[in-house]
């Protein structure tokens, strides 16, 4: 990847949810809502705290985390289309 997030920014791929539900029923495209959980692909440095030391982000590269539905902005890097996040727009990682 030749895209590296700045400061508290984090690059984000979305996971997309089955298309079919438990009962068997697809469910078309234009009925899906934008997907909320994604894969950590890229992570910032950290932000500056009021000390002027850089706090380390509390998500790793490979995380898959959940975020707000309407969150970041949609970027396009080698063709495919990501998402970047500030961390305060994460809500949380998902165990495994």
């Amino acid at each position: 990847m030749k895209f590296k997030p700045l400061h508290d920014r984090v690059l984000v791929r979305r996971i997309e949810q089955e298309s079919k539900t438990a009962g068997g029923i697809i469910i078309p495209d234009t009925a899906k809502e934008k997907p909320i959980e994604g894969e950590v692909l890229a992570i910032g440095s950290g932000i500056c705290d009021e000390s002027g030391k850089v706090r380390p982000l509390d998500v790793k590269v490979g995380d898959r985390i959940v975020f707000g539905k309407w969150s970041g902005t949609e970027v396009k890097v080698e063709g495919e289309e990501l998402l970047i996040l500030k961390e305060s727009d994460i809500f949380g990682i998902l165990a495994a």
